[in-house]
């Protein structure tokens, strides 16, 4: 692999990069085409349904594909989903050498690109910058191997760990530019989950006020029905909002029906769902990253279930102090230091006054 290889697959990997938050459920890949040392086109898959990152590329370069090298950061693959098999076209184009960073895991291509297009003839390096890609595509990856949400979650506190005070005060905690960095999170995200305690007490509406960014799907975890049909989170949106319930009533959930919310049932027998099994039931609606915005409550059950796989955490410079203030994690919490989790690969960034730490949730 030279340096000019190098170069170019970064490149690749920067161009997916404009695809976060748009492409669901797919991975966001990027492309390069090479020749003489100079790129002579270049792509990125835009959103889900359009064409590949591939495409776009060989497309820019036109006849000087012929003979060139393309650089992506993922395998092309080699089947028929929305749109035809990039390998094919790739061929067609008459590419002299892929590099990629990463195989698929897809199942429907798992290094069957790369077998198509060996078999015509075509050079074919792979494995370089793969865990870039791997960090690029996380959510993705996660999804595809459990077929669950990768799971963020994110929290807002003073120093002492508290997100509202003993008389309920909670608004706002940090300053304007944590506030719109955490928006900037929830535009990249495919849903944001909340429970019916939030929006009891803030009537939030969890959209991701971004310009030119995207709002998440909203989910509600609601299993009694306490929160009404025209509460903020409910307001019809391009993606309906999706209210996780118990509660079988019909009387009881038309009204939500008539503003277009998408009902999700699931049993909750003692009043709290199984985060598993809601988990399950969200990556089977191809909800592939989520953000949780909710309680201490909800967040420490997140936790204790294992069901957080990273955390982004706000501090804010405020001592909120008092016993009953409340705090930003509750649930059953660690026995030991040992049982507790920690963060991996934790990074600190200022904004304003407030800091940002995030990092990856691991357990014991």
């Amino acid at each position: 692999m030279t340096p000019d290889d190098l170069r170019y697959l970064r490149r690749a990997l920067a161009l997916a990069r404009r695809g976060r938050g748009r492409v669901h459920p797919n991975p966001m890949v990027g492309a390069v085409v090479a020749r003489d040392g100079a790129i002579v086109g270049e792509g990125f898959h835009p959103r889900a349904g359009a064409p590949h990152a591939e495409i776009f590329a060989l497309r820019a370069a036109g006849a000087l594909a012929r003979g060139a090298t393309l650089y992506v950061s993922l395998e092309p693959c080699a089947h028929q989903g929305r749109t035809p098999p990039c390998a094919d076209a790739v061929i067609a184009a008459g590419i002299a050498r892929v590099v990629f960073a990463a195989l698929d895991p897809n199942p429907l291509v798992a290094g069957r690109g790369r077998a198509r297009l060996r078999a015509a003839g075509v050079a074919v390096d792979c494995g370089a910058l793969r865990e870039e890609e791997a960090r690029l595509n996380e959510a993705w990856r996660h999804w595809m191997a459990t077929r669950r949400p990768f799971v963020t979650l994110k929290l807002a506190a003073s120093l002492d760990g508290k997100i509202a005070t003993r008389a309920g005060h909670a608004q706002w905690i940090t300053g304007a530019a944590a506030r719109r960095d955490g928006h900037g999170l929830r535009a990249v995200q495919d849903a944001i989950l909340t429970t019916a305690a939030t929006v009891l007490a803030d009537d939030p509406a969890l959209t991701a006020r971004v310009r030119g960014g995207r709002d998440p799907r909203r989910v509600i975890a609601d299993p009694r029905l306490r929160t009404a049909p025209d509460a903020r989170v409910y307001t019809p949106a391009e993606r309906s909002p999706l209210l996780v319930t118990a509660v079988e009533d019909d009387a009881r959930l038309a009204p939500f029906r008539a503003r277009g919310v998408e009902i999700l049932p699931l049993p909750a027998p003692d009043g709290h769902f199984d985060l598993d099994a809601l988990m399950a039931a969200l990556g089977a609606r191809e909800v592939v990253s989520l953000m949780v915005e909710a309680g201490g409550g909800f967040a420490g059950a997140l936790l204790d279930a294992r069901q957080a796989h990273k955390l982004r955490l706000y501090l804010a410079p405020l001592l909120i102090g008092g016993r009953d203030a409340t705090s930003a994690l509750a649930g059953l919490g660690a026995a030991t230091l040992p049982d507790a989790p920690r963060l991996r690969d934790a990074a600190w960034k200022r904004l304003g006054e407030d800091w940002r730490v995030e990092g990856y949730v691991v357990y014991p």
